[in-house]
């Protein structure tokens, strides 16, 4: 990564003022409202935003399109009374709006695409009237500063101003851990509980949560950028408990059905229907001796290693080598990477390291071979 300048540090100075501008005008104080029938209750409201969020995966498109969707639809919420019958489509029509003002051209879902695979229940018309609508009621404004855009921002000041940060990351470069802040922040947009604090300071109590695990001053960096965003110290206190809160309840990336199989040195174990398991006998050859039997020669190793097995029909045999599990390039990473010009980079994570066991006669011992110590 290039380290940014005393220019690029004053660039990130007025991009972060004028964020904060922004969202002065745009933002909202939320205020609860009492669940009934012709209200959207804040339970109604995540499960909307947890369905954006997978049409997001659905249609592959940028964070950023989730972030202004998410925001469109709360400053909607925030300025008129909507039924809940209407909901799905006040949501697909601030999705469609994001999705034209963020993505580019050839991304832009079709609509009557985009009306018949996300379920949303209406058509095509619908969603145009509703655009107008939602346009009308935010005077045409929609760019607005979202909660990402702040998570960025003081992402680029921490590395700029804490280069340590990186020799705390050793397999991960920058633009790989703000996907990883990412995918945090989206996971806290669909929490209602965090609607009190504006998007700064939610993206400021993430931060400063990250660097309370990375670097040993993180407070007087997190009081350096709360003295940029101008915020008060105790909101932000309070924003990071229940940031750490909500964190804490989300769900591993793992499949559900997940299968961990030891793989020994003289059987391979395989999945099959039902999850039932086979042996097989191992490619691995034993260990030879020599003629005289005296003194054994260096024993072949094995390798065992856990291996993570999708639970699928049909039987796959696992490999004798060791295997590294590599991630797909997630699209957060895919999104986020040019911040910091990072032209292509390894996503290792997750890794699965193998054993080496050695065999003696034909038993497999838990524990490395010993190695002949030589006297000085």
């Amino acid at each position: 990564m290039k380290f940014p300048g005393s220019l690029e540090n004053q660039r990130l100075s007025f991009l972060l003022e004028k964020a904060i501008s922004r969202e002065a005008q745009m933002w909202k104080v939320n205020v609860p409202k009492i669940s009934t029938n012709q209200n959207v209750s804040p339970s109604q409201r995540d499960e909307v935003i947890q369905w954006l969020a997978k049409l997001k995966y659905q249609f592959n498109l940028y964070p950023e399109t989730f972030a202004l969707a998410s925001s469109l639809l709360d400053r909607f919420l925030a300025t008129v009374k909507a039924h809940p019958k209407y909901l799905s489509c006040i949501a697909i029509s601030c999705f469609f709006l994001a999705a034209k003002t963020v993505e580019e051209d050839e991304k832009i879902p079709v609509l009557k695409v985009l009306a018949r695979d996300s379920f949303c229940g209406c058509s095509s018309s619908e969603i145009l009237r509703m655009e107008r609508i939602i346009l009308d009621k935010l005077n045409w404004d929609l760019h607005t500063a979202t909660p990402l855009d702040f998570l960025h921002i003081f992402h680029a000041i921490a590395v700029s101003t804490r280069p340590q940060i990186l020799f705390s990351l050793p397999k991960l470069s920058p633009s790989q851990h703000l996907a990883v802040l990412t995918k945090q922040l989206l996971h806290c947009m669909a929490c209602n509980q965090l609607l009190q604090f504006k998007g700064s300071m939610l993206a400021l109590a993430m931060v400063s949560l990250e660097m309370e695990k990375l670097i040993p001053d993180w407070l007087p960096l997190t009081i350096e950028l709360l003295q940029k965003a101008q915020m008060d110290s105790s909101h932000l206190i309070h924003c990071r408990e229940l940031v750490a809160h909500h964190l804490s309840t989300l769900q591993s990336s793992l499949p559900l059905n997940s299968v961990y199989v030891y793989r020994p040195l003289k059987h391979t174990l395989v999945t099959c229907d039902k999850g039932a398991f086979r042996l097989h006998p191992s490619s691995v050859s034993d260990p030879d001796f020599s003629k005289d039997n005296s003194k054994p020669e260096v024993p072949v190793r094995g390798t065992a290693a856990f291996y993570h097995l999708p639970a699928v029909s049909g039987c796959k045999h696992t490999s004798a080598k060791r295997k590294v599990e590599e991630m797909e390039v997630d699209d957060f990473y895919d999104g986020i990477k040019r911040l910091y010009n990072e032209d292509s980079a390894s996503e290792n994570v997750g890794s699965v390291y193998g054993t080496d066991l050695s065999r003696q006669e034909g038993h497999a011992s838990p524990c490395p071979p010993l190695q002949p110590v030589s006297v000085m």
